[in-house]
């Protein structure tokens, strides 16, 4: 009997960035409810932020289902009772699967999204904001990690060579503005609440929904 192909996919920076972030997310997270993770991709945080995260559930979403699949691949391989099974997500959809019956259980309390909004179109942090506006209850924490230009200016010469890869693969990607993605948000009713420096170059955004 031949063993199945592993499906796992592998995102070299998130072993490099998954302990920064898990230190945030520890400071700002509510104690409880579900945290929803918008566009997982391979499934490795996924995996990781739901071990330390506890009592929280980790839902991850992602619309690729390669990507959903490299998410079961990670669940079973390092298997976690507070681990939710991966939504088919678009971030632009009008209508999110977590707004339907049956609702995640018990209800979101955070949406969290690592490295999307650079590699998608502008639609998608709209897309984003849009969601985030409609499910976070009052006081819902939205956070958001990446880079981000400032004033219009890269943080850094290794940011601008990385923002030209990015429009070279696709010109509707980019390093965004960090005052552009703070407007999208509070079109939403979503407050930025604070700034996280974080290494090689990257931000956590905060954002608590009114």
């Amino acid at each position: 009997m031949n063993t199945p192909p592993d499906q796992r996919k592998f995102a070299p920076a998130t072993q490099r960035n998954r302990e920064p972030i898990l230190e945030v997310l520890l400071a700002i997270l509510p104690q409880n409810g579900t945290i929803l993770e918008v566009a997982s991709g391979t499934g490795e945080h996924a995996v990781f932020f739901s071990q330390h995260l506890a009592p929280r559930q980790w839902l991850p979403s992602d619309p690729n289902p390669e990507l959903r699949a490299s998410i079961r691949a990670w669940a079973e391989y390092l298997p976690c009772d507070h681990l939710k099974p991966p939504l088919d997500l678009d971030a632009n959809s009008p209508i999110w699967p977590v707004e339907k019956d049956p609702l995640p259980e018990p209800p979101i309390s955070a949406i969290v999204n690592i490295n999307m909004i650079h590699i998608s179109p502008w639609s998608a942090c709209l897309g984003l904001m849009a969601g985030a506006g409609r499910i976070l209850p009052p006081g819902g924490i939205l956070y958001l990690y990446g880079p981000y230009k400032q004033n219009g200016e890269h943080t850094a010469p290794s940011n601008t060579a990385f923002d030209e890869s990015l429009q070279a693969q696709d010109p509707a990607w980019g390093v965004r503005n960090l005052e552009d993605v703070v407007k999208s948000a509070e079109a939403q009713n979503l407050t930025l609440i604070k700034v996280y420096p974080m290494p090689a170059n990257n931000f956590s955004l905060v954002f608590a929904h009114k």
